[in-house]
C-alpha cells in the first residue's frame, strides 16, 4: 500500500508542480495589480486630471465648475459653472518659459467666432455675448477706459478661434496661429524643434488621419474575409494587387519628391523636411517593391500550396466562426485598458499642490515619490497588455487543439473558443502571466536603451554600442514571441507548466523542422502580402489626401503614423490565420510523433492535411522517412499527449 501510495505520489507530482507555479504565477500578477489600483485610486485623490481635460486658468480656476480659493491668489475660487472654456490673451504669440504658458489664459463661456479688431470690439463681444475675454477684476465698461486695459485684455487683433471638442480650448483658426498654437501646446511634452512641427502636422491633419485609419481597418477586416473564403483566383488577385500598389506607391513617392524638390515656392524649413522624407520614403519602398517582387517570383510555383494552406485554415476557421472575432474582443479590451491607464497617467502627473506666486497667479508644483508611481505604472501598462494578448494566443490555441483532436471531424465539440476560455480562467491564467512577464522583461531595457541612445545621440562611439544593443534586445524579443505561441499550444494540449511546454515545443519543432518550415514560410509569406496590401492602398490614400492640403506643413510624418497603424491593425486581424495555422502545424507534429497509424493509435490529423503536408515536402525535397515508434516520455516525465 505504501508503495501504491508513493508511485501515486510521483504520478501527481508534475500536476502539482504545476498548480502550484501556475498559482503562484497568478497571485503574482494580482499583487502587482494590487499595487496599481493603489497607485490609481492615490491618483483619484491627489490628482486633478480635470484640470487637464477641462481647463484651468491662470489663477488656477477650473473651467466649467466651482472652485476653492487658494491663500494669497485674489482672482481664485470663482464660480466658473458657466464658463467652459480656456482662453489665452496672446494666442497668436503663446511661448514656453520653464515649462510654463508666457500668455494669461482665462476661463470664458464662448470662443470669439470672428476677429476682433479693437477694444471697442471685445467690449461689443462681451456685452452681446455674455464672455468677458479680459482678466476678471476689470469691468466691462472700463475695456476702452482703463489705461491699463492692453495688459489686461487679450493682445489686437484676436483671431476667430473654436473650442476644440474634447479639451474645451479656444483654438485659433488662423493658420499661422493655429500652427504655433499646436506647436506651443506640444512643446510642453518636449521640446525638439522637429518635433514640435511634426506633431502640430498631426493635430492640423487630425481629421485625415482618422479618416484613413477607418479606411485601414475596413481594408483589414475585408481581408480577414478574403483569407476566410480563400480561392485561387482571389490568391492570385491579391498578388497583382500587392505588386500594381508596390509600384504604384513608389512612382507617386518619387513624384512627390521631385515635385515637391522642382517647387519654386518651398521656402520653409518644414517643406525642406518633406523633401527629405519624402526622399526616404521613395528609397525605401522601392528596396521593399525590389526585394517583394523578387520573393514573388521565386516562390510563384509554391503558392498553389499556400493556397491550399490556408483552404485547410479556413476549414478549421469554419468549424469555430467565434475565431474571427477574437481579434476585436481584444482590441476592445486593450483600447478599455488603454483608457483606463491614460486617465491614472494623466491623474498622476497633475497630483500636487497648488501655491500662489508674487502676481497672483497659480502654479502647482509635484509631490514627492510621483516618478517612482509613474514608472510602476508605465511596467503595469506592458505586463497587462502582454498578458491580455497571452490570453488571446491561449484562447486560439486552446480551440484549435480541441477541434484537432476530436475523432469526428464531421461533428466537432461545442462552443470550443468558450470552453477554451473557461479552461484559461481555471487553469492557465499563471501561465499567461508568466509568459507574458517574460516580454516584459526584455521589453524594459529596451526601452531603457532607447531613452539613453536618444540622450547620448551626438556621442559617436555611445551611439554604435547602444545600437548594437537594441539589436540584441529586439532579437531575443522576436525569438521569445515566436516561442511562446508554441509554448501555449503544447500547455492547451497537454496542461503543462509554461517552462515545461516551452521546451518540449522546442523539441519537437526542432525534430519537425525540414516538415515544418517551409509549409509554414508559404502561409506567413502570403500573410505579409496581405499586411502590405492594406498598408499600400492606406498609404495610397493619405498620399492623395495630404497631397492635396498642402497647407498641412508637416505631413510626412503623420503619413509614417498612418502606415504603421494599418500594419497594426492588419497584423491584428490576420493574426488569427497565423496563430491557427502553427497551432495546427504543432499539433500535427505532436500527432505524427505521438501515434503511429496503426488500429491502436490511429492518427487525429484530417486526410487532406496530411496529404497536404506530404506533397509539400515532395516538392521542397525535404521529404525524410518518418517514424512510426510512439512519441517517448521526456526527461521529466512529462509526455505530450491529447487532454
Amino acid at each position: 500500500d505504501s508503495g501504491d501510495s508513493i508511485s501515486e505520489l510521483q504520478e501527481w507530482r508534475p500536476v502539482i508542480y504545476r498548480k502550484c507555479t501556475d498559482t503562484l504565477w497568478l497571485l503574482l500578477f494580482c499583487l502587482f495589480w494590487a499595487g496599481l489600483m493603489f497607485i490609481s485610486g492615490y491618483a483619484v485623490v491627489a490628482g486633478a486630471a480635470e484640470r487637464l481635460v477641462l481647463g484651468y486658468d491662470s489663477f488656477g480656476n477650473i473651467c466649467g465648475r466651482k472652485n476653492s480659493p487658494v491663500e494669497g491668489a485674489n482672482l481664485s475660487g470663482l464660480d466658473m459653472t458657466n464658463k467652459k472654456y480656456v482662453f489665452f490673451l496672446n494666442s497668436c504669440g503663446l511661448e514656453i518659459q520653464s515649462l510654463k504658458m508666457s500668455s494669461l489664459s482665462l476661463c470664458v463661456s464662448s470662443c470669439p467666432q470672428e476677429q476682433l479688431n479693437s477694444l471697442e470690439d471685445l467690449q461689443s463681444f462681451a456685452r452681446n455675448n455674455g464672455s468677458f475675454l479680459c482678466v476678471y477684476n476689470l469691468n466691462v465698461s472700463s475695456y476702452t477706459l482703463n489705461p491699463r486695459a492692453a495688459q489686461l485684455c487679450p493682445t489686437l487683433p484676436v483671431p476667430p478661434s473654436k473650442s476644440f471638442p474634447l479639451f474645451n480650448r479656444c483654438v485659433p483658426q488662423n493658420p499661422e496661429c493655429y500652427s504655433k498654437y499646436a506647436s506651443v501646446l506640444i512643446s510642453m511634452v518636449n521640446e525638439m524643434d522637429v518635433f514640435h512641427r511634426i506633431l502640430s502636422g498631426i493635430l492640423a491633419g487630425r481629421d485625415t488621419v482618422i479618416g484613413l485609419s477607418v479606411l485601414a481597418l475596413a481594408f483589414s477586416l475585408i481581408l480577414v474575409l478574403a483569407f476566410r473564403f480563400i480561392q485561387t483566383l482571389l490568391i492570385h488577385t491579391l498578388i497583382a494587387l500587392v505588386v500594381f500598389g508596390l509600384l504604384f506607391v513608389s512612382g507617386v513617392l518619387w513624384w512627390l519628391h521631385y515635385d515637391y524638390r522642382n517647387d519654386p515656392s518651398t521656402e520653409l524649413e518644414t517643406e525642406k523636411e518633406n523633401v527629405k522624407f519624402l526622399l526616404g520614403y521613395a528609397i525605401f519602398s522601392t528596396i521593399v517593391t525590389v526585394v517583394l517582387l523578387s520573393l514573388i517570383f521565386v516562390l510563384r510555383k509554391r503558392l498553389q500550396f499556400a493556397v491550399q494552406l490556408f483552404r485547410i485554415v479556413g476549414k478549421i476557421i469554419g468549424r469555430i466562426p467565434f475565431l474571427l472575432f477574437q481579434p476585436l474582443w481584444t482590441f476592445l479590451i486593450l483600447i478599455v485598458f488603454w483608457v483606463f491607464w491614460v486617465a491614472v497617467l494623466l491623474s498622476l502627473g497633475t497630483a500636487g499642490t497648488a501655491q500662489s506666486t508674487s502676481g497672483g497667479q497659480v502654479e502647482y508644483r509635484a509631490l514627492s515619490g510621483i516618478c517612482y508611481m509613474a514608472w510602476y505604472h508605465f511596467v503595469g501598462l506592458i505586463w497587462t497588455s502582454e498578458f491580455i494578448l497571452a490570453c488571446q494566443q491561449m484562447v486560439i490555441a486552446g480551440a484549435v487543439v480541441t477541434c484537432y483532436f476530436n475523432r469526428n471531424k464531421n461533428n466537432p465539440p461545442p462552443h470550443p473558443v468558450l470552453s477554451s476560455i473557461s479552461v484559461l480562467f481555471c487553469y492557465h491564467l499563471g501561465t499567461a502571466a508568466k509568459g507574458s512577464f517574460l516580454i516584459t522583461i526584455l521589453r524594459i531595457p529596451r526601452i531603457v536603451l532607447l531613452y539613453l541612445y536618444n540622450i547620448l545621440n551626438q556621442k559617436k562611439n555611445a551611439k554604435c554600442l547602444f545600437s548594437c544593443c537594441l539589436s540584441c534586445v529586439c532579437c531575443q524579443e522576436r525569438c521569445l514571441r515566436y516561442f511562446h505561441q508554441h509554448a501555449y499550444t503544447s500547455t492547451a494540449i497537454n496542461g503543462t507548466d509554461f517552462c515545461t511546454s516551452a521546451k518540449d515545443a522546442v523539441c519537437i519543432l526542432a525534430r519537425n523542422s525540414a516538415k515544418l518550415a517551409c509549409i509554414s514560410c508559404f502561409g506567413d509569406f502570403l500573410l505579409f502580402l496581405g499586411k502590405v496590401f492594406v498598408v499600400c492602398f492606406t498609404v495610397f490614400g493619405g498620399l492623395m489626401a495630404f497631397n492635396y492640403h498642402r497647407e498641412l506643413q508637416a505631413w510626412v510624418v503623420p503619413l509614417l503614423l498612418v502606415g504603421f497603424f494599418a500594419y497594426l491593425m492588419s497584423h491584428s486581424f490576420l493574426s488569427v490565420f497565423e496563430v491557427t495555422a502553427d497551432a495546427m502545424f504543432l499539433c500535427f507534429a505532436i500527432d505524427m510523433e505521438t501515434n503511429d497509424g496503426t488500429a491502436e493509435k490511429p492518427y487525429f490529423v484530417d486526410q487532406e492535411l496530411l496529404t497536404f503536408v506530404s506533397q509539400s515536402n515532395k516538392l521542397t525535397g525535404g521529404q525524410n522517412h518518418r517514424s512510426t515508434r510512439p512519441y517517448q516520455d521526456n526527461e521529466d516525465g512529462t509526455e505530450l499527449q491529447p487532454m
